[in-house]
Order: structure tokens, then C-alpha cells, then sequence
């Protein structure tokens, strides 16, 4: 595997003053991905830009291959950013994949960009149990390897599951992600890139009602029919 044998698990970044969050939204009713990036400046998380982008799905739904399916409408996205991020955090794993080459490897790798895998569930792997304190990590275990960090971030919610993406130790990765949780469970960036491409799927999710409604109107003279059936939906 090419892409692989250029994993780089270790330190190679500069001073990191410019951090992003990036995740995908799938709409499977129009077999349609999108893909959302914020930049920050780095500590102060002050927003810089957000963009999104839009692709048809063209690869199949096949466990542990999420990569081919949501890596191409992500380049899309980080193709229009007027600003270059140091680090990227993913809403996905890195190292802790049962290839040990998750999403966010595969995403960092590709753009040769330090990366952070920041996911809400274990893949594979024994996760260690952290302290109540919120910062407080335990190892993320697969045959004996450590792979992740099991990371508390808020009293009295589940933890988040951070792993090595790309040209980072583990021990880094750890530290930025505790540096861009603010209380929440889920660190910032990929908290807000979350939300940010679940909004964009609405918006053209109405959009596409919108489009429905009107040609229905043309079609019958102006007039809004009694009944009509908007596909995928249920009333």
C-alpha cells in the first residue's frame, strides 16, 4: 500500500499557528457527500474561514474503508482554503485502525500535513480507563501495541479516542487536543465541523424541497397541488 509506507509516526511540524477541523456529512437519499473545513489561529481559536464542497458518492460502503469514500469530496474542500492549516484535526481514527492507517492518516499523508485523529467510538482496541479529571488520558491497547490515547474532556461524559494521523507522536497529539477542548466532550474542531456540514446537509436538503415544490407548481398551472409525495420523506 503506497500511501501507507509514507505514514509518518512522529514529530515533523514547525510552530503550529494555524490549526483546522474537517468532517463529511453523507445525504444517501441523493448519494451525495459533503465535506466541511473551519480554520482557526492557533491558540486563540479565533475562526478564520470556513468552506464546504459537495461530490456524488462513487465508492461503496465497506467497513474500514472510509477513506475512498469521504477522502475526494474533502480535498474538494481543502482545495478552495484561503488559508493553509499547520495541523488538521479529522472526526475520524488515524494509527487506531485495524490497518493502522485510519481517515485522518490517510487525509494527512495525501496533503502532507500534520493530522489528528479525534473519533467518538473505538475501532478496534482495548480502551484503558482515564482519571475523572478532565486532561487525563489512558492508553488505547491492540495486541499489546498502543495505538491511541483515551482521552476524558468533560466530568461525566464519555471520552474521545485520539490517535496519530500524520507526522505526529501520540504524545503530541494528546497535548493539541486537550489545547482545543473548551469544555465540551468533543474537541472544537471537529465539534464545529460536525455541525457545520450537518447545516450545509439542510440547507440542501430544503433546497432540493424548494426545487420539488416548484416544478410541481409549473406543472400544474401555478397552483400547489393537495397531495404530493416529496421523496424520502415521511409525513
Amino acid at each position: 500500500m503506497g500511501l501507507r509506507s509514507r505514514f509518518e509516526p512522529f514529530d515533523r511540524f514547525s510552530k503550529i499557528q494555524q490549526v483546522a477541523g474537517a468532517d463529511v456529512a453523507l445525504d444517501l437519499g441523493r448519494s451525495v457527500a459533503i465535506a466541511g473545513v473551519i480554520v482557526y489561529r492557533f491558540p486563540e481559536m479565533t475562526e478564520l474561514e470556513r468552506v464546504w464542497a459537495r461530490r456524488p458518492l462513487t465508492f461503496p460502503y465497506v467497513p474500514g474503508l472510509l477513506s475512498f469514500r469521504e477522502i475526494p469530496v474533502l480535498l474538494r474542500a481543502f482545495a478552495k482554503l484561503r488559508h493553509s492549516p499547520d495541523l488538521i484535526f479529522y472526526d475520524g481514527h488515524g494509527y487506531a485502525h485495524p490497518r493502522r492507517f485510519g481517515i485522518a492518516s490517510h487525509l494527512g499523508v495525501i496533503l502532507d500535513c500534520p493530522t489528528v485523529g479525534c473519533a467518538k467510538s473505538v475501532l478496534v482496541g482495548v480502551p484503558g480507563e482515564p482519571r475523572q479529571r478532565p486532561g487525563s488520558w489512558a492508553a488505547l491497547v491492540d495486541d499489546g501495541e498502543t495505538i491511541g490515547a483515551v482521552l476524558g474532556t468533560r466530568e461525566g461524559t464519555k471520552p474521545v479516542y485520539i490517535s496519530q494521523g500524520h507526522r505526529l507522536s501520540l504524545k503530541s497529539a494528546v497535548a493539541f487536543a486537550r489545547a482545543v477542548t473548551d469544555g465540551f466532550r468533543i474537541p472544537r474542531p471537529t465539534r464545529e465541523a460536525d455541525h457545520f456540514v450537518g447545516q450545509v446537509k439542510r440547507m440542501q436538503e430544503e433546497a432540493a424541497v424548494s426545487g420539488i415544490l416548484k416544478r410541481a407548481q409549473i406543472k400544474t398551472g401555478g397552483e400547489s397541488p393537495k397531495a404530493f409525495h416529496l421523496p424520502g420523506w415521511v409525513g
